[in-house]
């Protein structure tokens, strides 16, 4: 039970971290269909900083700059020149795959995986023990609160929920659009930059196109958890849930077919947007998608 337990944590957090960062984005009214390619980018960020400089930490902060740049430049394109925010995502995730896969050739001579990095490979083991000690599933487990709280109890939170809802009634009391959205964008991409860190550090490498979903999926629980951080965590850790029972059926003997465990986690999602879709409380931010006007962009 207990390493039942252990992969379960280690497989939510970078679900658990883009849930969060694309709950501030998009309470804020930017579509953050980008998580796939920040934490993509923020995996290659970690391993190169790790194998550069020898330390996990190192990688780690290299991770979530590298989701807050790849943030910033999405930010860049759909809030002053009010690029389409949908068509932006996606070309942030094809850009994100490409990069990754030049620089892996470039700098590792490799179009599969980077080198084992000892920095990773020596940050604890995979038991539970081990894994409740390692840095970044600490630092999920303090996240989930702290972004409740950041967003019901804060004046960030408030005019971040305020700017999703209305950002014309925001502008008139003296609050900036246009700020507010750069830095709820910004702050998304440095938390799922943190769980792209996550997934590089738990292999010791980087491996082409290692994402493999997790953005979507964590966009998934964001709308099933109704734009909510708290709640978007829950959804995230129950699609973690999902994969974790993925991988145990598929390593043991009872005879399941590949392709219906493989598919567990994606059918769950499909059914919790179901679910939200025929919820009266099914409300996302009301400009959510919508670009700045001439005056909330001043």
């Amino acid at each position: 039970m207990s390493d039942f337990v252990a992969k379960l944590l280690r497989i939510a957090v970078p679900y658990v971290f883009a849930a969060l960062g694309g709950s501030f984005s998009e309470r804020a009214g930017v579509i953050t269909l980008g998580l796939e390619g920040y934490l993509l980018l923020g995996a290659f960020g970690a391993t190169v900083a790790a194998d550069l400089s020898g330390a996990a930490a190192a990688g780690y902060a290299a991770g979530a700059v590298a989701g807050g740049v790849a943030a910033l430049l999405v930010a860049a394109l759909v809030l002053p020149l009010c690029a389409d925010q949908v068509t932006t995502g996606v070309a942030l995730n094809l850009f994100a795959d490409g990069l990754t896969r030049f620089a892996l050739k470039a700098l590792y001579d490799s179009s599969s995986n980077s080198p084992r990095v000892e920095a990773f490979a020596s940050d604890g083991g995979a038991g539970l023990g081990a894994t409740l000690a390692h840095p970044l599933v600490i630092a999920m487990l303090v996240a989930v609160p702290l972004a409740h709280l950041a967003m019901q109890r804060t004046t960030f939170g408030l005019r971040v929920r305020a700017v999703g809802e209305h950002p014309e009634a925001a502008a008139s009391l003296g609050v900036s659009p246009l700020r507010v959205r750069l830095a709820a964008v910004v702050l998304g991409g440095l938390l799922a930059g943190i769980g792209g860190a996550f997934l590089a550090a738990d292999q010791a490498k980087f491996v082409d196109g290692m994402s493999r979903g997790r953005g979507y999926i964590a966009l998934a629980a964001i709308i099933a958890g109704g734009w909510r951080p708290l709640a978007a965590a829950g959804a995230a850790m129950l699609f973690a849930l999902a994969v974790t029972v993925q991988y145990t059926l598929s390593s043991s003997y009872v005879q399941i077919p590949d392709w219906a465990t493989q598919m567990l986690p994606y059918g769950l999602a499909l059914f919790a947007l179901v679910l939200r879709g025929r919820s009266s409380a099914a409300k996302p931010p009301s400009s959510l998608g919508s670009p700045l006007g001439k005056r909330e962009l001043a």
